[in-house]
């Protein structure tokens, strides 16, 4: 186990490197990049020892007495307490096996995986420049090859390939001509707003069922929410039969 380092000692209170790093998680996260330097969490040590001289400030003047301080504190204790009670309610709820398996064949089609197409593509300017570069593709250049030449799409270092896609994800000139090839046939050119594709269907994928087990965390989601939502309900009427509840 990692040596948890005192850094700092402020009339006695030790602020440890573990403090440093969980002041450094609290922060959002583009803040915090600011800070993960040896410099950055010398300024987030300093701030911690600047907050610990202000609270020794505060108890030595009797600020936790005064009546706003007090009002405060009965806030955030009843909000907190507030979060306690209701987690105590819902986090031990899960999904069991025997959930799991209704879940899935109740509704077992909202799970389907949509057909996709793998494809590749060289995105140019002009239709003339995209003919002749299908020209030469028939003649014998690679479309792997023809890409990394003449495609000004950034796809093109990787030969053109744009991975599997489903329906909806591509303009609609280049995903209606993509679903209608073959595999390892070429498109003519196809225009839309970026430009003129010429287009290589690698692969595809009929529309299919997820199995239980590949979609096993999203169900114990669902069902778990579904659970929660009702014990909820269920609580809330319980304790509204108990205590006097008045809407105006």
């Amino acid at each position: 186990m990692k040596e948890n380092k005192v850094l700092a000692t402020v009339n006695g209170k030790e602020i440890t490197e573990n403090e440093v790093e969980v002041f450094l998680q609290s922060l959002a996260p583009q803040v915090a990049t600011q800070f993960s330097s040896k410099e950055g969490k010398a300024k987030l040590l300093q701030e911690l020892v600047n907050q610990e001289l202000f609270y020794l400030d505060a108890i030595n003047n009797n600020f936790d007495k005064e009546e706003a301080f007090v009002t405060e504190l009965e806030l955030v204790k009843a909000n907190l307490l507030k979060q306690y009670a209701v987690a105590k309610v819902l986090n031990n709820i899960t999904a069991n096996e025997e959930e799991i398996k209704d879940y899935y064949e109740k509704y077992k089609d909202t799970f389907k995986k949509p057909e996709s197409v793998r494809a590749s593509h060289i995105l140019i300017d002009d239709e003339n420049t995209a003919l002749s570069i299908i020209k030469e593709i028939k003649q014998g250049l690679a479309f792997q090859d023809a890409a990394k030449k003449h495609s000004k799409c950034p796809s093109g270092a990787n030969g053109g390939d744009l991975g599997y896609f489903t329906k909806g994800r591509m303009v609609p000139e280049f995903e209606n001509a993509a679903f209608e090839l073959n595999i390892d046939e070429i498109s003519d050119p196809v225009k839309s707003q970026f430009g003129y594709h010429i287009i290589l269907v690698t692969d595809k994928k009929e529309a299919s069922e997820s199995s239980i087990e590949e979609v096993r965390d999203e169900l114990v989601k669902q069902i778990t929410i579904v659970k929660q939502n009702a014990i909820y309900s269920k609580k809330v009427a319980e304790l509204s039969n108990k205590y006097d509840v008045k809407i105006q």
